[in-house]
């Protein structure tokens, strides 16, 4: 998941942790990739961003350093989900929260744009366990 700590969709946190209790004991890794690629909603410094999502949102899943989604300095694992699954338009990510859902061998399973509720995902989650 491509993450902001400034955007109208942060809130999507709280449902994002709320997975990753329900379905951890399950083998669900949730990752958080911030990104301030868009609208520069994400400033803040490694250090910054955990303690807001500590702080404001209970996050305990893991938080990667700050990436880059879409361009030429898009991080490899961006590069690869984007070619495997794309979205309704393009490839791009088009904005913050925008999802991959990958099985347990590591293979990109599905796609879902910012807007989805991280709760929406449920059925598609129980379908790979």
């Amino acid at each position: 998941v491509n993450t902001a700590s400034n955007c109208g969709l942060t809130y999507h946190y709280k449902g994002l942790e709320n997975l990753y209790q329900e379905y951890k004991d399950d083998g669900l890794v949730i990752i958080g990739f911030p990104c301030n690629q868009f609208g520069k909603q994400e400033p803040g410094t490694s250090e910054e961003i955990q303690s807001f999502c500590d702080l404001n949102y209970g996050v305990t899943f893991p938080l990667s350093e700050k990436i880059e989604v879409n361009g030429s300095s898009a991080h490899p694992i961006y590069k690869y989900l984007k070619s495997v699954l794309k979205g309704k338009l393009n490839d791009s990510i088009k904005w913050n929260f925008t999802k991959f859902l990958i099985d347990r061998n590591g293979v990109p399973f599905k796609r879902f744009s910012s807007t989805v509720e991280p709760e929406d995902i449920k059925p598609f989650i129980n379908e790979l366990l």
